[in-house]
């Protein structure tokens, strides 16, 4: 799995939405809002659209590396097969989204909220097999101290996961309208640096990044033998302008969200679904391995 994940050619889809960004998602997706009476309701719209793009003829191991799920997905099932299980049947891992949000701004970022059920969680997701997590925090100004506890943060929680046998995925993203953005990663990729060096080269994870100002920049994070990828937040970008940018960036691949879905909708038939969702795939494919 750890030679699949460094060698294999394609991207992580982030199918990952939770409670906060759902309703967001659906209403790109066509869904009309008053349609959505409860959280019951809007999950499973959620997963119907989920199932329509995992079971969908484009979306295979011929593009994808891997996939991000949200906790209510993962615990469902896809044509009677346990989502996680669906995907690995296909080829595809799992990877488990375990935030539970984002706290207030302060110090310039926003920090991950506590997560006190910690080990509960990793070991639902080891009992679904996923081999993988997720967490996402955000960097809002170049402010030095609040960088540096995120990026303890990030690291105290991918110490946890690696001694459960899991990949994390650290994202500590940078919000593409920060001003300073340059700096910003300059300091970030130092912290992680300081990290890393304390690390073993069997404590393996992968770094998700906001695409870099510098193109390239993140590159020399993998001379450490435990960082198995670079992937891509498309952070705010349209799809076009994201895989764009991406393509600048060598060693760096996709893990986008609402930048896969942009142009699906719930009112298509599966032709036009189909042949969105393949223009999507393939674009993306493309910035991440053709450069």
């Amino acid at each position: 799995m750890i030679d699949e994940l460094k060698q294999r050619k394609g991207f992580i889809a982030a199918l990952d939405q939770s409670g906060g960004s759902s309703r967001k998602t659906l209403a790109n997706y066509g869904v009309n809002l008053s349609d959505i009476t409860s959280d019951e309701v809007m999950f499973q719209y959620i997963h119907d659209m989920r199932k329509r793009i995992i079971t969908n003829e484009y979306f295979t191991s011929d593009y994808i590396l891997g996939v991000i799920l949200f906790k209510n997905t993962m615990e469902r099932d896809i044509n009677g097969v346990n989502t996680v299980t669906y995907l690995k049947n296909r080829g595809i891992p799992a990877f488990l989204k375990i935030d539970l949000g984002l706290d207030e701004e302060s110090d310039g970022v926003q920090l991950l909220k506590d997560i006190p059920n910690l080990e509960e969680i990793l070991d639902e997701g080891l009992k679904y097999g996923v081999i993988g997590t997720k967490m996402r925090s955000v960097i809002k100004e170049y402010n030095e101290y609040g960088i540096k506890k995120i990026i303890e943060q990030q690291f105290n929680l991918a110490k946890k996961i690696i001694a459960k046998g899991l990949i994390p995925i650290v994202e500590p993203e940078v919000d593409i309208h920060a001003k300073n953005k340059k700096n910003i990663e300059a300091f970030l990729k130092k912290e992680i640096i300081k990290q890393l060096d304390k690390m073993a080269s069997t404590d393996y994870l992968i770094f998700k990044f906001t695409i870099p100002d510098l193109p390239n920049f993140y590159d020399s994070l993998l001379k450490y033998k435990n960082v198995l990828r670079l992937v891509a937040l498309s952070g705010g970008y349209s799809r076009d302008e994201a895989c764009y940018l991406l393509q600048q960036n060598k060693k760096m691949v996709a893990s986008f969200s609402r930048a896969l879905l942009e142009g699906l909708n719930i009112s298509q038939s599966p032709e036009e679904f189909s042949a969105t969702l393949k223009n999507s795939i393939t674009e993306i494919y493309n910035a991440s391995v053709k450069k």
